[in-house]
């Protein structure tokens, strides 16, 4: 279950988290993370919607 406060995130707070990820991993590590995140999103929707489409053809 998600906490509450999780979601509740203001903009200072996020100022605080994103500048304790760049002291944590370094500048150069932050964007290969941001792009295999990115990469993981695609491919996860590709696979949704193929997965979408194969239950539409089994239906018809």
């Amino acid at each position: 279950m998600i906490n509450a406060t999780l979601l509740f995130l203001s903009g200072p707070d996020m100022i605080i988290i994103a500048v304790i990820a760049l002291f944590l991993f370094g500048g150069r590590k932050i964007p290969e993370f941001a792009r295999g995140l990115g990469q993981s999103i695609r491919h996860f929707k590709e696979g949704s919607e193929g997965k979408d489409e194969d239950a539409n053809k089994e239906k018809k």
